[in-house]
């Protein structure tokens, strides 16, 4: 896979994160940009250690589906990208978001619960980049390279979408969960072609 191609699902990864992030600056009264890069970077953390996670498990089953490795890299981005689409026309992600998230960030009760929010909903995205990893256990692809990227994207994107919400709105997230799900089925669809090509 070209760097051209790791870049680029690098930033369809994000969008999960992306977009959930845009629903939680639309909550807050304010966000200064230092809260929105501490939070942006523990998005990237997780998202950048998911794949890697993936990758081990990938790494480990190859040796029984190798003969069927590019059908079920194409699968498991198709499918992806097919439910980050859905939850973006649904709006699932933002109502699951959207629960129980107070207005404003001023005490340590909100705080606390902020974490929380932060913690789990950085899991809740990482989840996808995991199957990404087991999908990129079958490419020839540096994976401590691909983490950084997904890792690096999704601190930059959560960022922009904590800090930028109010702005923003959910319906820029939605587009934006929609792109990125386009972009991993056709990026699902290359890793076929070029495999049945080869």
């Amino acid at each position: 896979m070209s760097l051209l191609a790791l870049v680029v699902l690098a930033f369809s990864m994000s969008m999960d994160a992306f977009s959930v992030a845009i629903a939680k600056g639309a909550t807050l009264r304010s966000v200064s940009i230092t809260q929105a890069m501490k939070q942006g970077l523990v998005f990237g953390v997780v998202e950048a250690i998911a794949p890697i996670i993936g990758w081990a498990l990938g790494q480990a089953a190859h040796q029984w589906i190798r003969a069927v490795d590019h059908w079920l890299g194409f699968v498991l981005l198709t499918l992806l990208g097919i439910r980050c689409i859905y939850n973006a026309l649904t709006n699932d992600r933002q109502q699951e978001v959207g629960k129980n998230l107070d207005i404003s960030m001023d005490n340590e009760q909100v705080a606390g619960r902020n974490s929380m929010w932060l913690f789990i909903t950085a899991i809740a995205t990482s989840i996808d980049a995991t199957v990404v990893g087991v999908t990129l256990a079958f490419l020839q692809v540096n994976i401590w390279l691909a983490a950084a990227l997904i890792g690096l994207a999704t601190t930059i994107m959560a960022t922009m979408g904590l800090y930028l919400g109010r702005q923003l709105g959910d319906r820029f997230g939605k587009g934006a969960m929609i792109a990125g799900g386009v972009l991993l089925i056709i990026i699902g669809c290359s890793i076929l072609y070029r495999d049945l090509m080869a």
